[in-house]
């Protein structure tokens, strides 16, 4: 079947299936915000998780209809779905975020990711997102912040506020360290020390560590490598590509990260920050061996 065919059917049941779940989605999101009883919002809030990954479930039907590639998936024997984690991952394409969701679903809890503020407009799925509680981060640039200094630490509290209510379901929160999709470019740019990662950012993933307390049952550590090249989504949905290999890790939180106070604790900071390069160095090492 030639690319283009192949692409236009792929979209086409991407959206459908998008729309189909949004749907109810939506349904259970307005009760949820009109019903007066606290338990009762508990209980949609969880069947709204079971839409969520019912539509997890159909994309990977659709991909196995439409993509045939070669899966390379290594995962460990005893994740628990009714645990929580904090998944970390490398990121290169906007293809990483439905890799990941094929990967761990049914092993894992559901995935939430951390989105950028600019997301909540994306047409459809903004507004997903907001009604299953996915936290949008809003970054400012330093010289933002020299202006407004009242806006400091303001995606921090985003930070904590969406952990509060990971706590009430089982939870998989996710954070791509890097911030932004690879490109070697901005690997340049960086100069970065990682062969083949940006440098990666702690400061998100400690304040949900301090946020959640010791609920996180461990890392998930995943390691995505595309052998072909990078792909575009479009490239994907055409199936162009042809190979991928999905690594993953479950890695103990050492009890020297868990609690402290990373914005006004040196030591701390100091701690965390060559904890996360150490997990970063591990992931450079993994990615150069898949090459």
């Amino acid at each position: 079947m030639p690319a283009i065919i192949t692409g236009i059917i792929a979209s086409l049941l991407l959206l459908t299936n998008i729309l189909f779940w949004v749907t109810f989605l939506m349904l259970f999101t307005l009760l949820r915000k009109i019903l007066p009883w606290n338990s009762a919002r508990k209980v949609i809030g969880k069947l709204m998780i079971v839409i969520a990954e019912s539509w997890v479930y159909c994309n990977s039907g659709w991909i196995w209809l439409t993509q045939k590639m070669d899966w390379d998936i290594r995962l460990p024997d005893n994740l628990d779905r009714n645990g929580w984690y904090f998944v970390v991952s490398n990121h290169q394409s906007w293809v990483d975020i439905l890799l990941l969701q094929h990967t761990l679903k049914g092993r894992a809890p559901f995935l939430k990711f951390f989105l950028k503020q600019e997301l909540i407009k994306v047409p459809i799925m903004g507004a997903a997102w907001w009604a299953l509680d996915f936290p949008f981060m809003k970054r400012y640039s330093k010289a933002y912040l020299e202006k407004h200094p009242e806006m400091r630490g303001k995606d921090l509290e985003t930070t904590r506020q969406a952990c509060e209510k990971f706590k009430e379901i089982p939870t998989s929160v996710v954070n791509y360290l890097e911030g932004t999709r690879f490109t070697q470019s901005k690997h340049d740019k960086q100069q970065s020390p990682y062969q083949h990662l940006l440098k990666p950012k702690s400061g998100g993933m400690a304040f949900a560590m301090s946020a959640m307390g010791d609920q996180f049952k461990s890392i998930i550590d995943v390691t995505i490598d595309y052998p072909d090249g990078i792909p575009t989504f479009w490239d994907f949905l055409q199936g162009k590509m042809k190979r991928c290999t999905v690594v993953v890790e479950e890695k103990a939180i050492p009890e020297a990260v868990r609690g402290g106070d990373y914005e006004n604790d040196p030591e701390f900071r100091a701690t965390f920050q060559d904890w996360v390069q150490d997990l970063w160095q591990e992931k450079d090492q993994t990615l150069q061996s898949l090459k």
